[in-house]
C-alpha cells in the first residue's frame, strides 16, 4: 500500500538509510528556521555523514521499538520529519512526538494532517494509550497543531530542554488515544 498523500503533495513515510543526502540538505536549506527550536547543532550535523549517523541511531530505535521516526516528503525532497520516540509498553504505553517541518511548508495543514496519520498509526499498530508533546511556550505554530489535534495541557516543566544553548521551559501537551 504506497504511503498517505498529504496536502501540497506532502507524503509520510518511514525514514530510510538511504535519506542522509537529502535530510541534510533540508537541515540545511532550514537551519536559520530551525535554530530557536532545536538545540545547537555542529557543523557535521548539516552533512550527509552527520545525518548518516543520526539515521543509524534512529533506524536502531525503530529496530528497538522504542522509536518511530519519519520524513516529510515532496517526490523532490525532504521537507520534515515527525517521530514518536521513547516508546513504553506494559502499562504505561506512551510516547513523545515531536516534528519540523521546512518554512514554506507552514501553514499548510501539512503536520496536522501528519500527526493525524501519526497518532492513528501510535493508536492501531504499536497498541499506545497516550502521546505526550512538549513545547517552547512561544512556538504557537506548534501549540496550534497539538490542539487540533486533540491535544490538552497537563502542564509546564521548568528548564526542560537546552533549546537554542540554554535550558528553557515547555509546556506538556498529551493525548488518549485510548
Amino acid at each position: 500500500m504506497p504511503p498517505p498523500t498529504f496536502p501540497s503533495g506532502v507524503s509520510l513515510r518511514p525514514l530510510r538509510a538511504t535519506d542522509a543526502a537529502a535530510l541534510a540538505q533540508a537541515y540545511r536549506d532550514n537551519r536559520e528556521h530551525l535554530a530557536p527550536w532545536e538545540p545547537l547543532r555542529e557543523d557535521g550535523f548539516f552533512t550527509e555523514a552527520g545525518q548518516a549517523e543520526q539515521i543509524a541511531r534512529r533506524l536502531e530505535g525503530r529496530a528497538a521499538g522504542t522509536d518511530m521516526p519519519w520524513v516529510l516528503a515532496t517526490e523532490e525532497r525532504i521537507i520534515g520529519t515527525m517521530t514518536l520516540s521513547g516508546i513504553v509498553h506494559g502499562p504505561f504505553l506512551s510516547a513523545h512526538v515531536g516534528y519540523w517541518v521546512a518554512r514554506w511548508m507552514q501553514g499548510r495543514g501539512v503536520c496536522s494532517t501528519a500527526l493525524q496519520d501519526v497518532l492513528r498509526h501510535a493508536r492501531d499498530e504499536l497498541g499506545l494509550h497516550r502521546v505526550q508533546a512538549s513545547v517552547l511556550p512561544h512556538n504557537t505554530a506548534w501549540t496550534t497543531v497539538l490542539r487540533r489535534a486533540g491535544f490538552t495541557l497537563i502542564g509546564t516543566a521548568p528548564s526542560y530542554l537546552r533549546i537554542a544553548g540554554s535550558w528553557q521551559d515547555h509546556l506538556l501537551y498529551q493525548r488518549i488515544l485510548h
